[in-house]
């Protein structure tokens, strides 16, 4: 019974594209050196083929700053892959000055395997690895940044590293099926239990998320934000939908601006986690339990899904300002002053044509297929 309720779970969870956007090939027979094909390729950008130890393969890639000094590792979200982000890699390096790894699940592009879970984990465990071996990242000088899907993956490693620097959390879930239902406890076959795991993380974390997200409701990155231990100012980008936060130019100007912060912060001290000492059994609610009152029942001064009846999606930017906590002018337009802060209590400027190159190429990438979370008669 419990193996049919996770499958069930983790085929409302995964969509990845078919066919693939992409292939990967060698650039000479026998040299090692891989290359992407259907995209334009950049001298300085790595391809890779890492082993799991589940025993997949998976693609990543590594674009390389030579003015960085942070890394950021991406975990995209659902019905992409590395094809269609990875121009949307490139331009996040180049605007945000941090050399950037980004990976495809397994069962993804042209990662062997199938996506599950426990899969994810061991994927993501497995190119931070290659970070930290090969490309030599300390993990204090890493930031690991989750979109929608991939939230789960990047709290999961996130709790296991003491001296992280920072999490990006993009659209993120509080679990699979709370996506889903408004359930009121935390139950074993449930996937991502991100709401259980956030107050785990002892770094700044950033979240973003769009007040008329109809995939991942708002409400979300709010329950998620308000249970960090060291929050950043949030981004609600009011009108904001799941895949299109992007277009916004508050998108990037905010994240320049946490980049920009968590550089000037000082680094954890203290030892950090060996890599192979991600292969300590995690101490958390993957594995098969008994039903239970989560994190979100307990917290009386949080709102909770459960007790509403439609996303508060068209919510008073006053409460909006008060929940952020932000100190914003309604007359500021740029996010990139040290005095000013991200929230909606700015005009939001709608998503639009635009000269900034960034904004151009994030509109010409599907980045996701809206109904990605939706399960429909072929998924049950």
């Amino acid at each position: 019974m419990g193996t049919v309720t996770s499958s069930m779970a983790a085929k409302f969870a995964f969509f990845p594209p078919n066919p693939p956007s992409y292939k990967v090939e060698e650039v000479e027979e026998g040299s090692g050196k891989l290359v992407m094909t259907e995209v334009a390729t950049r001298r300085n950008v790595d391809v890779l083929k890492l082993s799991t130890k589940r025993g997949n393969q998976v693609v990543a890639l590594y674009v390389k700053n030579l003015s960085a000094n942070l890394t950021l590792l991406y975990s995209h979200g659902n019905a992409a892959d590395l094809g269609q982000m990875y121009d949307l890699f490139v331009e996040l390096s180049v605007h945000l000055r941090v050399n950037l790894m980004g990976y495809d699940y397994s069962g993804y592009g042209q990662s062997s395997g199938k996506p599950s879970e426990q899969n994810t984990y061991a994927d993501i465990e497995a190119v931070y690895r290659c970070l930290v071996e090969k490309y030599g990242a300390k993990e204090e000088d890493v930031i690991l940044y989750g979109q929608s899907v991939g939230s789960g993956p990047t709290l999961d490693l996130a709790t296991r590293l003491p001296n992280l620097r920072a999490v990006v959390l993009h659209s993120p879930i509080l679990s699979g099926v709370r996506v889903m239902y408004p359930v009121k406890r935390t139950f074993w076959f449930d996937i991502y239990k991100n709401i259980d795991k956030i107050p785990l993380v002892n770094c700044p974390v950033l979240v973003i998320h769009g007040t008329a997200d109809d995939v991942v409701d708002w409400s979300h990155g709010k329950q998620l934000w308000d249970l960090c231990k060291e929050k950043y100012e949030p981004l609600w980008i009011k009108g904001g939908n799941h895949c299109d936060l992007e277009l916004y130019p508050q998108y990037i100007k905010h994240l320049k601006k946490f980049i920009s912060a968590i550089e000037k912060s000082q680094p954890r001290s203290g030892p950090g986690l060996l890599t192979n000492q991600l292969d300590i059994p995690r101490n958390s609610t993957d594995f098969r339990e008994k039903s239970r009152p989560s994190t979100d029942q307990r917290e009386k001064t949080r709102m909770s899904v459960d007790k509403r009846e439609k996303p508060r999606i068209s919510t008073d930017c006053r409460e909006k300002v008060k929940v952020a906590n932000a100190h914003g002018d309604r007359s500021r337009k740029m996010l990139d002053r040290p005095d000013k802060l991200a929230t909606c209590a700015d005009q939001p400027e709608k998503a639009r044509n635009s000269i900034d190159r960034f904004g151009d190429m994030v509109r010409s990438v599907g980045l996701c297929n809206i109904d990605c979370f939706k399960p429909t008669a072929t998924h049950v």
